[in-house]
């Protein structure tokens, strides 16, 4: 979802809706006592972390939409854990302890694979060339809207990233996840580009693992 301006609100503000929901719906084991933190964890970067970022690697985020999508995330790990903001326990050793990954990241790390993914398709690919399309027409006053490209150069020079280095697949994809091991290293033998540049529509399946996953912590608690 894209807003009339071009604007991530109206789509960070559904994916927070969608992502409460799911978190409501696994609240019996996501809140659950017995279960551990890193079950936990595990279950909802699957299950309900994946709803809340869906699509975000084509937003032009401004900063109140991502401040929007951690104050969500941080809401739901005090949530998780038992614990309030009167025991003063910091986001980051929470998420330690559940063993997930910042949402923050997560999004720069999608935008980032979504550009590199681009980056490297041909010249003439009409995906790539809509980059550098320009639009017409007269401007407002004031600052112009935040843009994607201005995110993605933001994300770049945070992690000191090249435009060049996103030919090296490889070495592109590591250098955004800070060399943390890919599904597709861990994999047993080693694919094409073109057949691991496919892998990446296996995010679309998140919530078939999501209910797989289910269905075992169930069987295994005996709930």
């Amino acid at each position: 979802m894209i807003g009339a301006g071009g604007g991530a609100e109206e789509a960070s503000r559904a994916r927070v809706w969608c992502a409460w929901s799911k978190f409501r719906e696994l609240s019996p084991l996501l809140t659950a006592r017995g279960v551990s933190l890193k079950v936990k964890g595990r279950l909802y970067s699957e299950c309900v972390q994946s709803i809340m970022t869906y699509g975000s690697e084509t937003w032009a985020m401004k900063l109140e939409n991502m401040q929007r999508l951690e104050r969500t995330e941080k809401m739901m790990i005090r949530w998780m854990c038992g614990v309030t903001l009167k025991d003063r326990n910091s986001s980051v050793e929470l998420r330690k302890e559940l063993g997930i990954v910042g949402v923050s990241d997560i999004v720069r790390q999608g935008r980032l694979r979504w550009f590199g993914h681009v980056e490297r398709k041909d010249a003439g690919d009409w995906v790539s060339a809509c980059r550098d399309m320009v639009v017409t027409g007269k401007r407002a006053r004031g600052r112009g809207r935040r843009t994607w490209k201005e995110c993605v150069a933001d994300d770049m020079k945070k992690l000191r990233l090249k435009r060049e280095d996103a030919h090296d697949r490889a070495a592109w994809r590591g250098s955004i996840l800070e060399n943390r091991p890919t599904r597709a290293s861990a994999k047993k033998g080693r694919k094409s580009d073109d057949d691991e540049d496919d892998d990446d529509d296996d995010d679309n399946l998140t919530h078939v693992r999501c209910d797989v996953f289910m269905i075992c912590l169930t069987e295994t608690l005996d709930i």
